[in-house]
């Protein structure tokens, strides 16, 4: 019998990580993987947050840190909401934490009752639902399709609604599909929580900076229903700062003391020369973030014309974020070498073992007509990654 809790053992391992661990292992007997499953850019830290980090040092910034963030960081955030989003917070409102998952996370636990349900629309970001079986909530689950966008309607919101219903959770732009919300999609989902005071709603921006539509649009703009709003956001993707471990939550004040009196006896303050790079990251402007939304945009338009020309895949165009996530039905049920595709996680795995490229089947983020593939990578290796793929699919029969 085993001694681990239940928690844990019904907690699933994270698919991106799980396959990025199996491409390392592939390279590690010398083949060349093309890693294409985990979701982080290949730019390096611009050199002034680095800086700003050393200096960090130097300075003696190397004690506990206040459990919700120096105040002049939070007020940094403030500051960038407002003159990024227009939305109006006081910094008392914003807790940093170690990364935006652990964000994500303290939201979950200080809203979420055993049994409260919280609605995720499919496709959706591999850690969602589990976070919502650590609080021991119910995961309720909207689909959408490739032709929809991936995007819900309003319509499929309210139906998906029951009196047990906590929380909604999402992301825009989209961690897997990179599919983005208007404002006027946002505000026909906005329309419906004004009926339903008591739903919350947790709005993952992430990406916010990698947008190829227009100007990041948040669901907090709108006023009926910003008070139960709680923005995600976070360093890792726009400033390329994965490593770095830094993300906060923006909420009203109730839920935010909430959150800090959670961080409180998990981990307290997050690291103090994190703290201070990602100062210098928001008071540093935006130049360095532009380059790479640019650089994410070329490869986004490669990626998609060499994925429209593989007969079988069937594939949008990502409005931000750096993934896609191409429908591969039309592979199921064919064979190569004795081996048949039965889903999209055995064909991510026929991509590994027979193209070398390491892609994350659609299984873990709700979805199992799809894969997911990074497009954060170099020019060169995307062109040789779909050339392997178009290869290796083309001997399916």
């Amino acid at each position: 019998m085993s001694a681990l809790s239940n928690r844990i053992n019904n907690l699933s391992e994270s698919a991106t990580i799980k396959m990025a661990k199996m491409g390392r292992e592939l390279a590690a007997k010398g083949i060349d993987v093309i890693n294409l499953s985990f979701g982080e850019p290949d730019f390096n830290t611009p050199q002034h947050i680095k800086d700003a980090a050393k200096k960090a040092l130097d300075d003696n910034y190397t004690y506990y840190t206040p459990v919700p963030g120096y105040p002049e960081l939070r007020k940094a955030v403030a500051a960038k909401l407002k003159n990024e989003n227009g939305l109006d917070y006081d910094f008392s409102q914003i807790v940093v934490s170690t990364g935006a998952k652990q964000s994500i996370a303290n939201v979950l636990f200080c809203l979420v009752n055993p049994g409260e349900e919280v609605i995720i629309p499919t496709p959706y970001w591999v850690s969602y639902s589990e976070v919502v079986k650590l609080v021991e909530g119910v995961s309720v689950f909207i689909d959408t399709t490739v032709e929809s966008d991936f995007k819900i309607t309003p319509e499929q919101l309210e139906a998906a609604i029951t009196p047990q219903t906590k929380l909604f959770m999402f992301s825009s732009p989209c961690n897997p599909t990179g599919s983005v919300y208007s404002k006027e999609e946002l505000e026909g989902l906005a329309k419906v929580f004004e009926k339903y005071p008591d739903i919350y709603i947790l709005s993952d921006e992430i990406y916010e900076h990698i947008n190829f539509v227009d100007k990041h649009e948040s669901i907090a703009q709108f006023d009926s229903i910003k008070d139960r709003v709680i923005i995600i956001n976070g360093w890792s993707k726009g400033f390329a700062m994965t490593g770095w471990r830094l993300g906060y939550s923006a909420s009203n004040k109730e839920i935010a003391a909430a959150i800090d009196k959670l961080q409180g006896q998990i981990t307290s303050g997050t690291s103090s020369i994190t703290q201070r790079a990602g100062l210098a990251a928001y008071e540093g402007g935006l130049e360095t973030v532009l380059e790479m939304r640019a650089a994410f945009k070329k490869r986004r338009d490669i990626v998609y014309n060499l994925l429209k020309d593989i007969d079988g895949i069937k594939v949008n165009l990502p409005g931000g974020a750096f993934y896609f996530f191409p429908n591969v039905t039309s592979f199921f049920g064919k064979s190569y070498n004795g081996r048949t595709i039965t889903d999209a996680d055995e064909l991510s795995i026929y991509l590994l073992e027979e193209a070398h490229v390491s892609t994350v089947g659609g299984d873990s983020f709700g979805d199992k007509k799809s894969i997911r593939m990074s497009y954060a990578a170099s020019e060169e290796k995307l062109i040789e990654a779909m050339s392997r793929i178009k290869a290796a699919l083309g001997k399916l029969v």
